[in-house]
């Protein structure tokens, strides 16, 4: 029997940025630096757990920290004593992340450090020993194509010191990379909490480009200025960044806000469960036998072969979605994540599973709404033909019998119309809908480590449990462990080509055509029907005016006035009925969205491409992570525009 997923567990995760240990500010108050990460940790785990109960429990805290010496490690230490799930976004692979990050002095202990051997320098053993004990404790991502550059700039660089140039270049490549690496981990996170000094937030890669770049994407900013570590401030928007003295210092108000914001699902929704509604959503394996109108009217106006054909459709149920449909991208991600073997089986559970019970529930809610509106547009020209069909069959004895029939048929407009509002087929179906689009595209993201800033989230018009519930649920595996390199980023690129991009293009492609010929034979076929109302008047007119001129019976007017009065009557009806449903189906701005969407997927898919047609290049994890957010921000921006064209149809008498 299929069931329904658990809802994802809420989880409070973490970014740590601040001076590393050669800071003069962090140097001299390391011990109040600690307490004060410490007291801060502490406080942000308390409220977390405020939720627990009210949320039904809450997963395991997560920081995400550069494993850089000074701040980050001191965070580290916190954070293990605590038992939360450390992940590292490394900006280089580990070796040469260790030999950077232990600032070695010359290029002997630098190729050492890369070898795996020990350095001349204890100061430097110390600091490498320091880094490398977080990494069997710590999930590393580690951001390593750029290594067969960076690593002879480096060692370059350590063997000609007083080489200016050489230097200025070293140092910007490896902030460059400091600062993509910190771009993922803002992406994972809720809150960031830095220890700063104030000084500077322009030198990329430092901890104020990096507080900077968090505020950017709506990420709040827990400061600690290291002079007074006992105060924290909290930063909300890139403003106070530059007006620091408005920043006045937290309070427990602003805390619990932070941390609520962070975990508490948007309330209500159509059910008022919020996102407890989708689980218990009854699965059905195939579409209503009676919910095919609106698709049918697309089979037989759309232009597509076999326009009668059987519409039934079948749901994928979530535990065949590994072994159907997800099988190339279980496989792909089994593949390029072999380092982390629970990642695949993860990434079914928690992200396909999800997407595949969303998508079901949704597309029956999409029939029902939708069918609905169309049962309702059909069965109200027919009452109206129904309840004057006695005149031309001249069984006015009889009347009460069309009565009846008109009767009936009203009623059904009727119950269709209570029976949708009191199970909120519109507002269902549109959660439901926004929760399965978010996962669908989500897989090969999770893979690339890419991931939409909390702050980034688009927010429903009436209720947010969809956006909290594809990020809590797409953040539940978190960043795989696994080492980025050129091979790992091309087949990356490739499976989001291939298994999402160009099905995509094609289904919106197709899409547009088919939507857009359904509009406009619709449009021909009311006005067709509005022409013939005419042609029915001036029909009995013109036989009325021959009758009275002696060119044509004289009681033929009398005989055929209940005919053509019932297709003057009819024929309009019928055509403010197409009309009715090509307003509401609004298949020409569909066609319109999936024509634009279908523009950017095909400039995305160029881009991809080229990329991956370039021999000799070494594809940079920035263009990958990139062309993976214009892919997000596609299917977001296809999702409100949905949203801004239906929002406000539900579903009622056509009246």
């Amino acid at each position: 029997m299929t069931s329904a997923p658990l809802p994802p567990l809420p989880r409070l995760s973490l970014a740590i940025t601040g001076h590393r240990a050669t800071n003069r500010a962090f140097a001299a108050n390391r011990d109040a630096v600690a307490a004060a990460i410490e007291r801060s940790f502490a406080r942000l785990e308390a409220l977390a757990q405020t939720q627990a109960a009210s949320l039904g429990g809450i997963a395991q805290t997560r920081l995400h920290s550069l494993l850089a010496c000074g701040t980050d490690l001191l965070a580290a230490e916190a954070a293990a004593r605590r038992q939360w799930e450390i992940v590292a976004p490394l900006p280089f692979g580990r070796q040469l992340n260790l030999a950077i990050n232990a600032l070695p002095a010359d290029r002997a202990d630098a190729e050492a450090l890369l070898a795996g051997a020990a350095p001349a320098d204890s100061a430097v053993l110390a600091r490498a020993e320091a880094i490398a004990g977080w990494y069997g404790q710590a999930r590393l991502f580690e951001l390593a194509e750029q290594d067969p550059v960076i690593a002879p700039l480096f060692l370059a660089q350590l063997a000609d010191p007083a080489d200016a140039a050489l230097a200025q270049s070293c140092t910007a490549a490896i902030s460059d990379r400091a600062a993509l690496a910190g771009r993922v981990m803002i992406e994972q996170s809720d809150i960031l909490i830095a220890v700063w000094d104030g000084i500077a937030h322009d030198l990329a890669g430092g901890t104020g480009h990096t507080i900077a770049a968090a505020l950017e994407q709506g990420t709040p900013v827990i400061w600690i200025d290291p002079a007074r570590a006992a105060e924290w401030r909290l930063l909300t928007t890139p403003e106070l960044l530059h007006a620091r003295r408005f920043a006045l210092p937290a309070t427990d108000e602003q805390l619990v806000a932070v941390v609520s914001a962070a975990l508490r699902p948007g309330e209500g929704g159509a059910l008022k469960r919020g996102a407890e509604a989708l689980r218990l959503e009854a699965w059905h394996s195939h579409s209503h036998p009676l919910g095919t109108g609106y698709r049918r009217i697309e089979a037989l106006f759309g232009g597509q072969d076999r326009p009668l054909r059987p519409l039934r459709q079948r749901y994928e149920p979530p535990e065949e979605i590994g072994t159907g449909s997800a099988a190339p991208i279980l496989a792909l991600a089994g593949d390029l994540a072999r380092p982390d073997p629970a990642f695949a089986p993860g990434l079914e559970r928690e992200t396909l599973q999800r997407f595949a019970w969303a998508d079901g529930i949704s597309a029956r809610l999409s029939d029902s709404y939708r069918s609905g509106m169309i049962a309702n547009f059909l069965l109200s020209a027919l009452a109206v033909a129904v309840g004057i069909a006695y005149q031309p069959l001249y069984l006015d004895g009889d009347k009460w019998l069309f009565a009846l029939g008109e009767f009936l048929l009203l009623g059904s407009i009727v119950a269709i119309t209570w029976i949708g509002r009191r199970r909120h087929w519109h507002k269902r179906w549109f959660e439901t809908r926004r929760v399965a689009e978010y996962f669908r595209h989500a897989p090969i993201l999770q893979l690339l480590g890419v991931a939409r800033p909390p702050g980034r989230w688009p927010r429903g018009a009436e209720t947010s449990w969809p956006e909290y519930y594809a990020r809590h649920g797409l953040r539940a595996l978190g960043l795989p462990r696994v080492t980025i390199d050129d091979a790992y980023l091309r087949r990356g690129l490739d499976g989001l080509l291939r298994l999402h991009v160009l099905p995509q293009l094609a289904y919106h492609r197709a899409k547009a055509l088919r939507l857009t010929t359904v509009h406009h034979r619709l449009d021909h076929l009311s006005n067709g029907l509005f022409l013939l109302a005419v042609a029915s008047v001036s029909t009995w007119l013109i036989l009325s005016l021959l009758a009275a001129t002696g060119l044509a019976p004289a009681d033929l007017p009398k005989h055929t006035a209940k005919l053509f009065t019932f297709l003057g009557v009819l024929c309009p009806t019928l055509g403010a009925s197409i009309a009715g449903i090509r307003y509401f189906g609004d298949f020409e701005r569909f066609a319109a969205i999936s024509d634009v969407t279908a523009e950017k997927l095909e400039a995305i898919s160029q881009r991809i491409s080229v990329l991956l047609a370039a021999e000799g290049l070494t594809i940079g994890y920035a263009q990958a992570a990139d062309l993976a957010h214009a892919v997000d921000r596609v299917v977001v921006d296809e999702i409100e525009n949905w949203q801004a064209v239906f929002s406000g149809k539900n579903i009622a008498i056509p009246v």
